[in-house]
């Protein structure tokens, strides 16, 4: 299915405006058609896009006219062709196009030169003059690539009605979810974070006729992420503050709390910064929190429980993706039989152990290093929208083994000694119960992530995640280490799943 946008741009301003967000919007293999009357705004558009993807408003943009193609090695690869001097449009496979829009984008200006050679899912741009100035681009392509466009002219609505119509907007980040994160910089103002996550459709009922994300009580919308940042700083943490929002459409302005990393640029952990977000979380599990949390005045979040069929559905990635992938076989009745009755052995222990706020992916990724503060104000909490209430082991196998960073034993047995110190000098505190929960938790996510990894890269085509499997697969093994695992050690033994020598020396 296709459609169009219309757009009325009233200056160069605009048209370069408009540059900027679609830089936000493209993806890889998208070809940007450029087409219509000279000095329309095609090359001002262009340039505005290639200096917003650079983050660089000098960025120097020659015309390719007679070079026919410039290419730009950016976030995104960046080929930008002009074909009106193209001899025949056979030579457009000489100039690298094929190759360019598998690596990256392609903008195309006079691209009716190529004749039918350009993809036919193309993003089209036709530029022309309104009859009492200004100028009007239509946008034409298929419906999902118009959607992306849709989404940062939303976002744009929304910033206006900020008073930031004029705020420039650079890509952050985006991460395995459907989140994606830009900076905002405006004149007189704090540079801040936009959070676009836009509320998903459920997907297919998968159980008790409810989707996987409601099992596993997975984030829906925005209002999670905002009760529980004001939860968090009203206890003293460094979450950040909720400078506006439109909840409905998904749209979030927060504070910048920075861009320090608790490791460093190679990589590596650095053992100072690890030692002071565990500090900080033996700190949030000692604190008590209100499990009913008011957002707005006709709206409250109530934290879930992280339970067992939200536990049991995520240790299901192991049977239903690692295990296949593994031996090229499904796993029999019996061996998944085996399996799920170990974990409902395993969760049944977990029935009187210590419950607090876990916040569910407190690792590297999600953790700020604000050197200028003290104490736990240093630690920067983000993506906590998740969080549940459940064993207080989750967070800190969360951190000790950290999913995409290496932690070392020594540093690792390090951080446990300061957390059960911590711990110890707050108050009662069960030392053994929780080093079993500790244990349990630590194969639980482990089993989890050595599904994900295989599911990111067959079913969504992301297969950068699976080099962090072989450290997952330790940390599995690490779990073992302690009894209580005994059951799904040696289940995992028989079917063939297990640490090696050879991943070990692939971490």
């Amino acid at each position: 299915m296709t459609g169009t946008i219309s757009l009325s741009l009233a200056s160069e301003t605009d048209t370069a405006r408009l540059g900027e967000d679609l830089a936000l919007a493209v993806r890889k293999g998208d070809c940007l058609a450029l087409s219509g009357d000279l000095g329309a705004g095609k090359s001002t558009l262009a340039r505005a896009l290639l200096r917003a993807m650079a983050d660089d408003d000098h960025l120097e943009v020659p015309s390719p006219t007679f070079t026919l193609v410039q290419t730009y090695d950016l976030r995104l690869p960046i080929a930008h062709f002009d074909l009106y001097r193209l001899g025949d449009p056979s030579e457009l496979y000489e100039l690298g196009f094929e190759e360019a829009l598998e690596a990256g984008v392609c903008l195309v200006e006079w691209p009716d030169k190529a004749a039918d050679l350009l993809p036919t899912d193309l993003i089209t741009l036709t530029f022309g003059f309104e009859p009492a100035g200004g100028r009007r681009l239509t946008i034409s392509g298929s419906e999902p690539r118009l959607a992306r466009i849709r989404r940062v002219l939303v976002i744009r609505q929304f910033l206006a009605s900020q008073g930031l119509g004029d705020a420039q907007r650079r890509h952050l980040t985006g991460d395995a979810s459907t989140r994606a994160y830009e900076y905002v910089l405006a004149t007189g103002r704090d540079r801040m974070v936009l959070m676009d996550a836009p509320r998903q459709p459920n997907g297919p009922p998968i159980r008790d006729g409810k989707p996987y994300s409601q099992i596993a009580h997975l984030a829906e919308d925005v209002y999670p992420f905002v009760a529980l940042a004001k939860t968090l700083r009203s206890k003293g943490f460094a979450a950040p503050k909720i400078l506006d929002g439109d909840y409905e459409q998904g749209i979030l302005l927060i504070e910048d709390l920075g861009t320090g990393m608790v490791i460093d640029e190679a990589g590596r952990p650095i053992a100072e910064r690890y030692r002071a977000s565990v500090a900080c979380l033996a700190r949030i599990h000692q604190t008590p929190f209100e499990r009913d949390i008011a957002v707005t005045g006709d709206h409250i979040h109530r934290i879930p429980d992280f339970d067992r069929t939200a536990m049991k559905m995520e240790v299901e990635l192991l049977l239903d993706w690692h295990l296949p992938w593994k031996r090229n076989a499904p796993a029999t009745t019996v061996e998944r039989e085996q399996y799920l009755a170990i974990w409902d052995g395993l969760i049944d222990q977990l029935s009187t152990v210590e419950k607090t706020l876990v916040l569910r992916d407190f690792h590297s990724p999600n953790i700020i290093w604000r050197a200028q503060e003290d104490g736990i104000k240093r630690i920067g909490l983000i993506d906590f929208q998740d969080a549940m209430i459940g064993p207080s082991a989750y967070d800190l196998v969360s951190i000790v083994q950290d999913a995409r960073v290496t932690v070392d034993r020594p540093l690792a047995d390090q951080l446990m000694q300061d957390y059960l110190a911590a711990r110890r000098a707050g108050g009662s505190f069960d030392e053994a119960s929780f080093l079993k929960s500790w244990a349990i938790m630590s194969a639980q996510r482990a089993c989890k992530l050595n599904g994900l990894w295989v599911r990111l890269m067959q079913r969504d085509k992301k297969p950068a995640y699976m080099k962090h499997m072989p450290r997952t697969l330790w940390h599995l093994s690490v779990a073992f280490e302690h009894e209580a695992l005994a059951p799904l050690r040696e289940w995992c033994a028989r079917v063939g799943i297990g640490h090696t020598e050879s991943t070990l020396q692939e971490r």
